[in-house]
Parts: C-alpha cells; structure tokens; sequence
C-alpha cells in the first residue's frame, strides 16, 4: 500500500488553526488511512492508504473542514517526491533550519525573482513545485515577502529529512 505524506497549511502557527497532532492522527484512521502518524504540531502526517494522492487530499480536506469549520489547505508528496526535493537541495551548505521549502501544488511562477519584494539577504531558487529560500540570518529578522508561497506550505529541512525517515517506517 502506498506511503503519503500530508502537509497541512497554517495548522497550530501563531495560535490560529489549532488541531493536536492525536486528533488528526484520529482524523486519519476515521477517514481510512493505514498506520497514521504526525511529527511535530505543525501539521505534518504520513499515513499508508489505497487512496490516490488526490484522492487522500480530498478526503483529508473534507475532515479538515469539518472540524476546522473553514478550508485547510493540504499539500501532498510521496516518499520519493520528498527525498527529491531533499536532493535538489541548492544550499546544500546552509544549516537545515535556515533553509525552507516551499511546497506548492504547481511549478512556482516564471517570474518569480521580480514578484519578491523587501528582500535582503535570502537566497531563493525555484523548484520544480517548490520554492526554497535560505535565510542565511534566520528567519526572524527578514521582510521577505514571496507572493507565490501564499497557497502552499512551509517546512525547514530538518522537518523534510524527518518525514522521510516517518515514511521509511512502516
């Protein structure tokens, strides 16, 4: 059975979104899915399901609604997407936590560089549905406004690595 893992969009970030990681992993098993499991409270979850990635999305986005009473956006990947995503890394030398993927659910805008506004230091470079941004001073201190990250998610590469070893683990 195929290995999924959801990331879910402004889940427990900046007290909005609230949903513990046990109520979604209860979320998971009452849609169906095999094996549910979550790391850490920002709304990652890797399950097993017969499901098609689209259609996990659907069912995942209809119980989000549900309880959330409002739309939670979900990003999909598989396991091998991910571990791509990991491998085109291109800061390979930046720490993990200063480095954020962007998932998106198409390839980012041709024009991405000239759409960024209050930029300073941060690196950025497109994907192929992903934006990944170095801020080599932490994220705390940038202005960094990138319009194309606004309908989908973000995780450190640190949160990548971890939910590819989650999804090695069945």
């Amino acid at each position: 059975m195929p290995t999924h893992i959801a990331l879910l969009r402004a889940v427990n970030v900046g007290g909005t979104g609230k949903l513990p990681m046990a109520e979604l992993r209860a979320m998971a098993g009452q849609i169906g899915f095999d094996n549910p499991r979550t790391y850490i409270a920002s709304g990652n979850l890797v399950f097993e399901s017969a499901m098609t990635a689209d259609e996990a999305r659907a069912a995942l986005e209809a119980a989000l609604e549900a309880y959330a009473g409002k739309p939670v956006g979900v990003v999909m990947r598989s396991p091998d997407a991910m571990q791509a995503v990991l491998d085109a890394n291109p800061f390979p030398e930046a720490a993990g936590n200063r480095c954020i993927v962007h998932f998106l659910d198409a390839a980012p805008p041709a024009d991405l560089e000239a759409t960024l506004r209050h930029r300073a230091d941060e690196q950025i470079a497109a994907g192929e549905r992903e934006i990944y941004i170095h801020y080599g001073d932490g994220m705390a201190q940038s202005k960094l406004v990138v319009p194309a990250t606004k309908t989908g998610t973000g995780r450190n590469l640190n949160t990548v690595a971890k939910l590819i070893a989650l999804a090695a683990r069945t």
